[in-house]
């Protein structure tokens, strides 16, 4: 089995606020991955820790409960990982304010029948299937909403962030979970997965450099660092003129995780 895990800050200065694993249990009868894209907040969050605090605790817990717990559902796995950290900090901080330390979702886990996926929020996973094609799981709440609804930090907070109508993150509510994308695909219909964060989605998604398809077998062929090294290419040359809309800072957190199974 091939695996491979980039994860690189946006800027060297700046703590790295992703999160990514990988776990074979020692039945050796599968597997899982998990990637967190942590929310930067703009200002105050009612919480003492940092982003990276909450998205290395979040993280754990995911990847100790998708290894050890085959019993529940990755929707059931995500509820419990963020019930068990608020519970780190719920003394200490005010986890009812909009920017608590949150994060986006990619979960996989492989059996050696099925092959089940949980996308929240607007990281990406990808299935490939043994003819080459890929599927992407995508959650695109918060890609569809109109513009004019995401104009300030404190619109999107009164309005959209976790909330009906707009988009959902892993933050201090369990109930969260049951927004995430699932599903759950025969395990010989898939031979590799690939989950990014947005930062390493650009690559697609703001950049237009290739569709799905075109990214896996890049990450296939040359590797999960050279798609973040080409991300850092594209950013660099588009510093200035910022020709492609929707993207608020250059560089971002690039965090890419394959498995071969």
């Amino acid at each position: 089995m091939r695996t491979e895990v980039v994860s690189e800050p946006g800027l060297p200065e700046r703590p790295n606020e992703d999160f990514a694993a990988v776990a074979l249990p020692a039945s050796g009868q599968g597997g899982c991955l998990v990637v967190l894209d942590g929310v930067t907040p703009p200002a105050e969050t009612g919480c003492l820790h940092s982003v990276p605090w909450f998205t290395a605790r979040l993280g754990g817990a995911l990847t100790e409960l998708t290894v050890s717990c085959a019993d529940l559902t990755l929707t059931e796995i995500l509820s419990r990982a963020i019930a068990r950290t608020a519970e780190a900090h719920a003394i200490t901080c005010d986890l009812s304010h909009p920017r608590t330390p949150q994060a986006t979702v990619v979960l996989a886990r492989w059996s050696a029948h099925t092959v089940d996926h949980l996308v929240l929020s607007d990281s990406a996973l990808l299935l490939e299937s043994a003819d080459g094609s890929v599927l992407p799981v995508l959650d695109d709440r918060l890609a569809r909403l109109p513009r004019a609804a995401l104009a300030t930090d404190e619109l999107i907070d009164a309005t959209l962030r976790n909330k009906e109508g707009g988009f959902f993150t892993a933050a201090a509510d369990p109930s969260a979970a049951e927004r995430a994308v699932t599903g759950s695909v025969p395990r010989d219909r898939v031979r590799a997965l690939a989950a990014l964060t947005d930062g390493a989605a650009r690559w697609v998604e703001k950049f237009g450099e290739g569709d799905w398809t075109q990214c896996l077998a890049l990450i296939r062929k040359e590797g999960a660092r050279t798609l973040v090294d080409r991300v850092r290419e594209q950013e660099r040359a588009d510093r200035d003129t910022r020709i492609h809309l929707g993207r608020s800072k250059t560089h971002d957190d690039a965090t890419v995780v394959f498995a071969e199974l």
